[in-house]
Order: C-alpha cells, then structure tokens, then sequence
C-alpha cells in the first residue's frame, strides 16, 4: 500500500521525503502546479504584520516583498513560519489551528492591521490581501486515477479534495477503492462520502497527516478496516 502525494512543490517534494522517512511507500502525483503572480506591496506604514497561511505563500511572494520584509511575520502553522526564517523574515506570532484563530490571536497582541499575501484560492481571513501565487490545476491521466485502488491520499486543502473526488468519479473509479487522509475536517468534508476510510490528521501539520497514513498503513496490514 502507497500513500499518494498530490499537493504541489515545494511541499510535495517534502511530503514525499517525510513519507519515505517514515518508513512508507510514497507515489507522486501532483494535482496542481503553483506559479507566482505580478504583485505591488501596499505602503508598510498602512499594516502592521505580513501574515502567511502557507509555505508556497513566501516561497513565491518574490522581490515584490523586499519593501516590507521588515515587518514582523503572522504564521499559520510550523511550516510556513519554517519557510519564513529560511527567508530572512522575522516570526513573531505561529499558529497552531487555523487560520482564523491565529488571525485572532496576532489581533490579541496588538497586529490589528495584516497583509494577507496569500493565493488565489484561499481562505478568507478579513485582512488586507495580495495574491502572490496561483495553483492551477494539472492534467491527469485516467490510468493514474485508477492506480489510486488499494493506496491511502493525503489532502492537504480542500481544493484538493474537491479535485480528486471530481477526477475519481470522472474515470469511474469506486470511492470505496481509496483510502484518505485530510488536514482537517473541513478539507475530509470537500471530498465528499463513500470512500474506504477517512482519517483526519490530530493537527494540520504534515507530520500528523504522515502519523494518520502510517496508521491506516498499520491498520491495513493487521486487517482491520475504518469507518
């Protein structure tokens, strides 16, 4: 049994070496493809923190960030306020839910003003906003989607959920063939019923969705099926 990686890079590269370092077999196959988008940073003096809610959000945001990348850093979850530092910025405030909670939090602590640079499709966090990114969909063989029987998909957005629930039924392939694992409860709602099992990682990290797989994995082996 394989766990499938679908998200795009940078962090499906790094999906995939979580998985291998885990000990699981790991097949690639990204749904979308991530490019930047031309962007204008507003004035800094008119906000007060730059806030991400994901790695490929400062990985793409380009030389347009220089004229703020003084200003303290809002991160979502672990990852992005890793890729943050790699980047030179400074990390004052990182999440441990979501979005909306750690939005509340940084407004608790005085940053009432954030830039949101963020992607096209994106959550909504009431903040100034830039789309810095676009993740545009690939396209994906029938046989691919076929070779998903028997293998365990991690999801890390519900776009992507929407995404493979629509390309599964497309090559008519059974749900009940397919094993998933989500970031979240929201994103395991994207993708519908009817499939295999549905396991929901204990926190929206990629180490808690790799911890879900190696348990279905466990699971499978000893026979024993989820709900």
């Amino acid at each position: 049994m394989a766990v499938v990686v679908v998200r795009p890079e940078p962090g499906h590269g790094a999906t995939i070496a979580a998985l291998h370092a885990a000990g699981l077999e790991a097949m690639s196959l990204p749904l979308f493809a991530a490019r930047a988008v031309a962007w204008t940073a507003p004035e800094a003096e008119t906000f007060d923190a730059l806030l991400f809610t994901s790695a490929q959000g400062v990985r793409l945001a380009g030389s347009a960030l220089d004229p703020v990348r003084h200003k303290p850093v809002i991160a979502v979850g672990p990852a992005t306020a890793a890729a943050a530092r790699e980047a030179g910025l400074t990390v004052v405030l990182t999440g441990t839910q979501d979005a909306a909670s750690v939005v509340a939090e940084a407004q608790a602590r005085g940053y009432g003003r954030l830039l949101h640079l963020a992607g096209r499709d994106r959550v909504e966090t009431g903040a100034m906003t830039r789309i810095v990114y676009s993740a545009d969909p690939v396209a994906v063989e029938v046989s691919a989607i076929h070779a998903l029987a028997g293998q365990i998909v991690l999801l890390h957005s519900a776009r992507a959920a929407g995404r493979l629930a629509e390309l599964v039924d497309q090559a008519g392939l059974s749900r009940a063939a397919v094993a998933l694992v989500a970031i979240s409860a929201k994103t395991a709602a994207a993708a519908g019923a009817g499939w295999r099992t549905v396991a929901i990682a204990t926190a929206p990290r990629d180490d808690a969705m790799v911890a879900a797989a190696r348990a279905l994995t466990g699971a499978a082996a000893t026979g024993i099926s989820g709900a």
